[in-house]
């Protein structure tokens, strides 16, 4: 018996074996946390997508997704969880286990999904910052107010980096605007952007015909984006671009 080639064999099988396990266990681990109501995955080296639940009439029990950038002991939040008491339990989350400060909360639309855990943040002393058009849908419609407003376009520094959130024409809502993190190309479409093989969802407060070109103008603007993460359902890369342009064509 050739002892050397059955150790080595062996030894191979033992790494084949870790190897694989160590895959697994990759992403099993690719969801950061996970309760009752909340649920944050980590979607790039300093991106996170945070994910609660919106009870409607017409869709049943929707997940409603947000988006957390870090950079040093940093964090911006795009979108609020759906309530408070979620809003608490991401800001605590962010603070014990990323060691990080919320430095700003940026509603990307009016509605509920987007700020319906706004009172927390204010709570916590934490500033939200939205559009002119926004804040003004927020009043008429009775829903929690953001402090601050930009019109257009609005950088953040965040840690040594920098984020930005902007308008780019009309589309689920008339003021709906993307979340955008430079540093590790990530966006946030919010519900601007449908994951794919969505249906259209709710159009209530929508401007279908000007929502694909939105979406052109949006892919033509960042080019190097890597990573999509839209309002609802599952992220992925600038293929929900394109699903959302064609989703609305004309």
């Amino acid at each position: 018996m050739n002892y050397k080639n059955v150790l080595f064999k062996n030894l191979f099988g033992l790494c084949l074996i870790f190897l694989l396990f160590s895959c697994k266990t990759a992403k099993l681990n690719n969801k950061s946390y996970t309760s009752k109501n909340l649920l944050i995955e980590k979607v790039a080296d300093n991106v996170y997508q945070h994910t609660t639940y919106l009870q409607t009439d017409s869709f049943g029990n929707v997940p409603c997704n947000g988006m957390v950038a870090v950079n040093g002991n940093e964090a911006i939040v795009f979108d609020t969880p759906t309530k408070d008491s979620e809003s608490l339990e991401l800001i605590n989350w962010i603070r014990d286990s990323l060691k990080c400060k919320v430095v700003a909360v940026v509603p990307t639309h009016f509605h509920e999904d987007c700020l319906g855990g706004l009172k927390a943040f204010h709570d916590n002393g934490i500033p939200s910052y939205a559009s002119v058009k926004t804040i003004e849908q927020a009043k008429l419609n009775n829903y929690p107010v953001p402090q601050n407003s930009f019109e257009g376009f609005k950088e953040f520094k965040v840690g040594s980096q920098s984020a930005i959130a902007e308008f780019n024409g009309e589309g689920h809502t008339r003021d709906n605007v993307i979340g955008y993190f430079p540093g590790e190309k990530v966006m946030f479409g919010g519900c601007l952007i449908k994951e794919l093989k969505a249906t259209k969802g709710y159009l209530g407060d929508a401007n279908v015909d000007a929502w694909s070109e939105t979406v052109r103008k949006v892919k033509s603007k960042y080019p190097d984006t890597k990573v999509v993460i839209p309002g609802h359902g599952k992220y992925g890369n600038t293929e929900l671009l394109d699903y959302t342009i064609q989703l609305f064509e004309k």
